[in-house]
């Protein structure tokens, strides 16, 4: 069973007729979310989801924002800590993966790269954390890590970072947009930031057996794959 309709719920659509998992994908989509109606509609969803199926392994993906100083105070990332202390009352049987930026084929304006991109292209001053970076993952590679965990099994109960074994700067993200576009961006730059310090000691092993790299071509690679230039 999947529950939501976005991005990752699409992703994980192999699991609509499994019946040994409820993958719950329908949360605030918006990090710079403030509205607490939308963060209420989440937690009555996750609330009737896992009451409706019992025995069944409730799937949740929070966020590796949780890792990062200039976040962990946002609204977003103690919502998402509030939910992974709602579901671990609710049942044993959960897995909650934190996860980092997954890249792939949205049309949400409030995803990281889009948020850029949309300033890039229309010209618009954005306002940069020199000091900031972030962690950004293939959205196929998240979605392999994560298959490849449920289904080898004995991770009920359990919270698994799903993230890159780096961080991008965002200034270097910035320059590698400008690079595939051919377009530059106007930003006023200033002292403030952090990056999540995610410790990804366990799904690095997954991704070794999966064949999965990170290579310096990684962010360029991603930008081709889901920002093709015509």
């Amino acid at each position: 069973m999947v529950i939501g309709n976005g991005m990752i719920a699409t992703r994980f659509e192999s699991y609509g007729t499994n019946d040994a998992f409820v993958i719950f994908a329908s949360g605030v989509s918006n990090s710079g979310n403030k509205d607490s109606s939308g963060f209420e509609r989440e937690a009555g969803l996750i609330k009737k989801t896992i009451s409706g199926n019992p025995g069944k392994q409730f799937v949740y993906f929070s966020t590796c924002s949780i890792y990062d100083p200039s976040l962990v105070e946002s609204d977003y990332v103690i919502h998402k800590k509030q939910m992974e202390e709602l579901i671990i009352s609710l049942t044993g049987h959960f897995t909650i993966f934190r996860v980092s930026n997954p890249i792939g084929n949205t049309g949400n304006p409030y995803t990281m790269l889009n948020f850029f991109i949309r300033h890039i292209m229309g010209q618009q001053e954005l306002t940069v954390w020199q000091n900031a970076s972030r962690n950004i993952l293939d959205l196929d590679d998240m979605y392999s890590a994560c298959d490849k965990i449920l289904q080898d099994g004995g991770t009920a109960g359990q919270i698994i970072n799903i993230a890159n074994p780096s961080n991008y700067s965002v200034p270097e993200i910035l320059l590698a947009l400008e690079t595939h576009f051919g377009r530059k961006g106007i930003y006023n730059f200033v002292e403030k930031g952090n990056g999540p310090m995610v410790d990804t000691s366990f799904v690095s092993r997954i991704f070794r057996q999966l064949n999965i790299t990170f290579t310096g071509e990684y962010l360029p690679s991603l930008l081709n794959k889901y920002y093709p230039i015509a």
